[in-house]
């Protein structure tokens, strides 16, 4: 496998129009050519000049990475392409709800953790926990892959958000 073959985790930033359709065109991008999305979030940032954010995460070799780019910057609705990962420093973060059920030692247990983890309960019985927990996608894979044995029920994610470091704007 040469450096031109390794599978790398990408996100890119997409600033495009907030108008009906846009984040089908970005999506039927991926999917009309067999990319997978691992992660998509998207929210207007810019009210009075309507303008959204589309984060997407994805895994492919440098050049597939560099054909998505290419290919998103094409579409009319597309103001701006960042590669997070590439471009620059950047911050990831996500949030999850995790529902936990559990009783005893299981339940002394999973709040342990979730004070390491810096989740907050939001929600509470006596047979359940449902916790929120913020930041990297590694630390929510690993709380949950710790609250899994304790009585993992469900879980909720949001998506990557990201935004570049330093002074500058998108």
């Amino acid at each position: 496998m040469t450096i031109q073959d390794k599978i790398e985790r990408h996100t890119l930033a997409v600033l495009v129009d907030n108008e009906a359709g846009v984040l089908a065109r970005v999506i039927g991008l991926f999917a009309g050519r067999g990319y997978n999305i691992e992660s998509l979030t998207v929210a207007e940032v810019d009210q009075a000049e309507h303008m959204s954010r589309i984060t997407v995460v994805t895994r492919g070799t440098p050049m597939v990475i560099e054909q998505i780019r290419a290919q998103l910057e094409r579409l009319v609705p597309v103001h701006k392409v960042v590669d997070l990962t590439a471009d620059r420093p950047s911050i990831e973060r996500e949030m999850a709800l995790v529902k936990v059920a559990g009783t005893g030692e299981k339940r002394v247990e999973a709040l342990r953790l979730s004070d390491a983890f810096r989740a907050r309960v939001v929600d509470t019985t006596h047979a359940s926990f449902i916790f929120e927990v913020t930041g990297a996608p590694e630390k929510i894979d690993a709380f949950v892959a710790l609250m899994r044995p304790l009585g993992l029920v469900d879980v909720s994610r949001t998506g990557v958000v990201a935004i570049a470091r330093g002074p500058e704007a998108m």
